[in-house]
């Protein structure tokens, strides 16, 4: 089984180095307002060099281009950018495409990403609520694209975080597990976000899952671990804890 990676979001350079200590494998730059808050430029070369200055130069970033994309030649834009700003992970949220036209624009990132910048690694980001669902089944047509456009994974999301549902709510372990399994059946990575829990991570590290995203679950300023808390290491400790777990 391989090994998988926690990914904490960030938003800025101390949250980043605070990840870092705590362990965790990726720092993703996002604004926590929505599910793919999109992070200045600017805000993904500042982490990426406290990063190096603080001696974490091998630890990878993300970001994201947003969940919906309202101007494709835009998206591809966006995507190109944050990739030229430092990002090695660009997520890219399809909400409201069908599998057809998220086939079009995933494969339009794709090729433009790795025309300027081929080391770095694109996902398209995709969602579980069932308004999402009806255009594009995470489950089914996910793979699909991936297997159609030759992205680097998936990204399954929860588009809705201030209605007290997370991933699980949505999807049971069982078919998380057949998710995972269906994409490292085309050697491609799986991964998965969406208000997880410190609780919940023992049992989804070993469904396989390449990557497992947190924001609220890293944070310590709240009891509920509110996503516009700060970033704690001692926290993120713990949730890398879990791997071994």
């Amino acid at each position: 089984m391989r090994k998988g990676r926690l990914l904490v979001s960030v938003r800025g350079p101390k949250e980043a180095v605070a990840a870092a200590q705590g362990g965790a494998h990726i720092a993703d730059v996002e604004y926590p307002g929505s599910a793919l808050g999109t992070p200045y430029p600017l805000n993904i070369r500042l982490v990426r060099d406290e990063l190096d200055k603080n001696g974490f130069n091998k630890m990878p970033i993300s970001t994201n281009i947003g969940e919906k994309q309202t101007n494709w030649s835009t998206a591809c834009q966006a995507a190109l950018g944050v990739a030229v700003a430092g990002a090695n992970y660009v997520k890219c949220g399809l909400a409201e495409l069908t599998p057809k036209a998220a086939v079009r624009l995933g494969g339009n990132l794709v090729r433009t990403v790795r025309n300027w910048c081929p080391e770095v690694k694109v996902y398209p980001a995709v969602f579980p609520e069932e308004d999402f669902v009806d255009l594009f089944d995470p489950l089914t047509d996910g793979p699909a694209l991936v297997k159609e456009i030759d992205c680097d994974g998936l990204l399954i999301d929860t588009f809705h975080k201030n209605i007290g549902m997370g991933l699980l709510d949505y999807y049971s372990i069982d078919q998380i597990g057949s998710f995972v399994e269906t994409l490292h059946a085309l050697s491609k990575e799986a991964w998965i976000a969406g208000s997880v829990t410190l609780r919940e991570l023992p049992t989804l590290w070993r469904t396989g899952v390449d990557v497992v995203c947190v924001r609220g679950a890293a944070c310590a300023s709240s009891a509920e671990k509110d996503r516009f808390g700060a970033v704690s290491t001692d926290v993120v400790k713990e949730l890398v804890a879990t791997l071994t777990a």
